[in-house]
């Protein structure tokens, strides 16, 4: 190739490249003509008052949330200011801590840190009121002016452009009216209808709406420029007052990390034992450790060994119960006062208050079941309704009178509480020859609970627990009375005029609990 035809080809290439760049120019301008002669070509100066009212709007938050975190710090201040006025120093305890060098030290530093802690957050809860929100409220206070630049430049100019447009469009208008008049009826043309007068009206104002449309034009494009570098400052103001507050939070937060870790420090510094080994070298009212501890055995008070607290017997029996019909083994304590108490086991300790209580001298004892003919060894009481003191034995049905079955686990053990029993009740019955048994009773407790005193009770022998029982005639086989007591229900035997039915061998015949409940339902 050569030179010739290289410059050629070099003249092409710039020809067409001026032509591209031409045709874009052309394009752009084509499209930016378009859209600036769009029906909404006024509305850049609305689109940037929008903007800047929300800007005006967001900025508004972040003094909102600002006001927030200083009323939060400003609360914790007084919060900490409450919790120090807890800690009471001197302590009023009296000499009972060491005044230097012990818990005391730790304790007003644990007051005095507190409130240091009170005072950073109370400093912080400043800095943001009179730094941070001042400025951010500057800040806004510039956004409404700089819209209110916009509506007084661009707004104005707008509603100019707006307003020669509705006055082109009516000379146009009247300019098409007069050309339409002179073409179909020439001579009814006047002056001021005249369309070469008219169009010379439209020219000038054409030319009056183009240069406010150009006014227009140059002042929303400066106000754009200046906008851009208006919100360039809105932001940095809200970077820095955000760097501000960052600052002042970390450096609060950097205090009061130091102060509690100083409290830490000195409440691990103090040694554990420090307090007590001054405590005790200044006490004389610690005991020795090797002080003998007290013996449970040794107790003595007065009345210990009073004949009415010692129990005449304590074992184990069964008491039926008075609607399921079955038996409940429990521990029983038999006192000088006359009760036959019910406990839930032998242990005072863990149970003291009697489950069931039967006060004997209101009481009538039955006889106690034969060693031949019966199977099971139980005797019976029957009990008037004041006689007893539990809640759970008081009178069924109404009625005043109740006969309670005991069960003992052998007959010898039977005839024991049966014999022990007889001393207390007001009455008892004999169907048998009586057995005596070993042990000693007291003279006065065997007394006690008696109706009367008409018959002294001797302890003739030392080693009986029961007074020998003279031989008597069958008709005399109860004591205390002149008349002899029956159980409460028994219908009387029109053949006995002593009410009671008689046996062969000329004893009362035991009437047995079936027959007596038998009895009751037919009166």
């Amino acid at each position: 190739m050569n030179d010739g035809e290289t410059h050629t080809i070099s003249r092409a290439t710039s020809v067409s490249r001026r032509t591209s760049v031409k045709n874009s120019t052309l394009s752009r301008n084509s499209t930016l003509i378009k859209k600036n002669t769009a029906p909404t070509d006024l509305r850049p100066s609305d689109v940037l008052i929008e903007r800047f009212v929300a800007w005006k709007a967001i900025v508004k938050q972040l003094i909102a949330y600002f006001e927030g975190v200083a009323d939060i710090e400003n609360n914790t201040a007084r919060e900490y200011t409450k919790l120090a006025a807890v800690i009471q120093v001197p302590f009023r305890a009296g000499n009972q801590f060491l005044g230097e060098g012990g818990i005391q030290d730790v304790y007003y530093g644990i007051r005095d840190k507190t409130r240091s802690i009170a005072d950073h957050h109370s400093n912080l809860g400043r800095t943001i009121d009179g730094s941070i929100v001042q400025h951010l409220q500057k800040t806004r206070a510039e956004i409404k002016a700089h819209i209110k630049n916009v509506q007084n430049d661009t707004g104005k100019l707008a509603t100019s452009v707006a307003r020669e447009r509705e006055l082109s469009t009516k000379l146009i208008s009247d300019l098409a009216k007069s050309i339409a008049v002179f073409k179909n009826n020439p001579m009814t043309v006047s002056t001021k209808d005249d369309p070469y007068i008219l169009n010379m009206h439209v020219m000038k104002q054409l030319q009056k709406q183009v240069n406010e449309e150009n006014a227009l034009q140059k002042s929303i494009i400066i106000m754009q420029q200046n906008s851009a570098h208006f919100e360039e400052g809105v932001v940095r103001s809200i970077q820095s007052a955000w760097q501000t507050f960052d600052e002042w939070q970390s450096r609060m937060s950097t205090a009061v990390q130091d102060t509690w870790r100083i409290l830490g420090q000195n409440m691990a510094a103090l040694a554990p034992d420090n307090e007590w080994i001054s405590f005790a070298g200044r006490s004389d009212h610690l005991l020795d450790p090797d002080t003998p501890l007290r013996n449970p055995d040794t107790i003595e008070y007065p009345s210990k060994e009073d004949p009415s607290v010692i129990p005449l017997h304590t074992g184990m029996l069964e008491r039926r119960k008075r609607f399921t019909r079955s038996y409940r083994e429990s521990y029983f304590v038999l006192t000088s006062s006359g009760y036959l108490h019910e406990f839930a086991s032998s242990d005072p300790h863990t149970h003291s208050t009697p489950q069931f209580s039967l006060f004997l001298p209101m009481c009538t004892l039955g006889p106690p079941s034969s060693a031949v003919t019966s199977k099971s060894h139980k005797f019976h009481i029957e009990s008037k309704k004041d006689a007893v003191a539990a809640g759970r034995g008081s009178s069924i049905f109404g009625r005043n009178h109740h006969a309670w079955t005991f069960r003992a686990r052998s007959h010898d053990e039977m005839m024991e509480w049966w014999n022990d029993v007889r001393m207390l009740v007001a009455r008892y019955l004999i169907a048998s020859e009586q057995v005596e048994r070993s042990g000693p009773v007291q003279a006065a407790v065997r007394s006690a609970g008696y109706a009367s005193e008409d018959e002294e009770l001797t302890d003739e022998d030392e080693g009986s627990s029961m007074e020998e029982e003279p031989e008597v005639a069958p008709s005399a086989a109860y004591m205390h009375d002149a008349v002899p007591p029956s159980y409460s229900g028994i219908k009387p035997n029109p053949n006995n005029a002593a009410g009671m039915e008689m046996g062969p061998n000329g004893y009362v015949v035991r009437p047995t609990y079936l027959d007596s409940v038998r009895r009751r339902l037919n009166d």
